[in-house]
């Protein structure tokens, strides 16, 4: 049997909210999360996964031609219908440009809505299903920062590419503000790209390898990646080196294992694939940005010393800017 259609629907009118959930339950048996406030969709939109996203365009917080363009940046392929009261040329065309796949005039029909959803979520399963080569990515860190400094770019990347990224940080580090601080600074840098967090609470040095494996084998359960990036063994800091060791092992059934150069890396870090990121340098200087903002930041942590880093490493591979990734396997092979 088919897994239902997922439906995210925004709208600030608790009615019409609940007409268009009851409908498309009743109808086709989707699974429907209604949203009222549109501000904070974006944060629950990887772990629901939608087919179809409806919304409203006169919201407060945000209008529904916003939304589109922020949702479009975390998943481009996402079809998108509008619904408003407002039925203007005015609105269609902005709608339009704004890359929504429908435009409806409310009250709509019962029938009509079906109709849409239908369509539009059975092209978007047929898309998915025959887009070649797609990978499902898992960046992991024993630290907040470790993951956007060794690979922000390659992950920026990837969610351009539509892949899903999954960020899963170890500890909360030595964070003065504890797991709250950890929690706030990882999430503001994943919604950069659009990447779905994950974080322990364990903290700086108190991390051990059978938690670490323990924690990795739950996250690969949940996202189920086809590529990881992890730390590299060649690392100083015996944190990174014990992610990079339990990865090893609760990845062992994973296709490909990447590891980045953390910010202790040591002169043993030998990168055999670079990845030209000059799209995504900006996203990645963002993403950095996100961490340590009050007080003294370390230098690693820096624009600047982000571009610098990148620069030297395009010396081996195209363009201006790369980042370097030791191959520990990488396979096309379906597990």
């Amino acid at each position: 049997m088919a897994e239902p259609f997922r439906v995210i629907v925004v709208e600030d009118d608790s009615d019409v909210a609940e007409y268009t959930k009851t409908i498309l339950e009743n109808k086709l048996g989707c699974t429907v999360a209604t949203f009222a406030d549109p501000t904070i969709v974006a944060r629950m939109f990887a772990d629901f996964a939608p087919d179809v996203v409806i919304t409203d365009i006169e919201m407060p917080g945000m209008s529904g031609l916003e939304l589109i363009e922020q949702l479009r940046a975390i998943q481009p392929g996402i079809p998108v219908i509008v619904m408003t009261a407002h039925a203007s040329i005015d609105y269609a065309v902005s709608a339009l440009r704004n890359q929504a796949n429908e435009f409806l005039t409310k009250p709509v029909a019962s029938a009509d809505l079906v109709a849409h959803v239908l369509r539009l979520a059975e092209e978007a399963r047929a898309r998915s299903a025959s887009a070649p080569g797609r990978a499902v990515v898992l960046a992991i860190g024993a630290h907040p920062d470790d993951v956007e400094v060794g690979a922000g770019g390659t992950l920026a990347a990837h969610r351009d590419a539509g892949d899903p990224v999954a960020i899963l940080t170890l500890s909360r580090g030595g964070r003065d503000g504890g797991i709250k601080t950890a929690w706030e600074e990882g999430t503001a840098s994943a919604q950069i790209i659009g990447a779905r967090l994950l974080m322990e609470e364990v903290s700086e040095h108190e991390l051990r390898q059978e938690f670490a494996v323990e924690a990795i084998s739950k996250a690969i359960s949940q996202v189920n990646p086809t590529i990881i990036y992890t730390h590299s063994g060649s690392d100083v800091h015996e944190d990174h080196r014990t992610v990079f060791d339990a990865t090893m092992v609760a990845a062992s059934g994973v296709n490909s294992v990447v590891c980045y150069q953390g910010s202790t890396a040591t002169v043993d870090f030998r990168p055999n694939r670079f990845v030209t990121i000059d799209q995504f340098l900006d996203a990645k200087v963002a993403m950095l940005g996100c961490f340590a903002k009050h007080g003294e930041r370390p230098r690693f942590l820096e624009a600047e010393f982000a571009r610098a880093t990148a620069l030297y490493w395009s010396r081996f591979g195209q363009g201006m800017f790369c980042e370097p990734f030791e191959i520990v396997r990488e396979s096309s092979e379906v597990k």
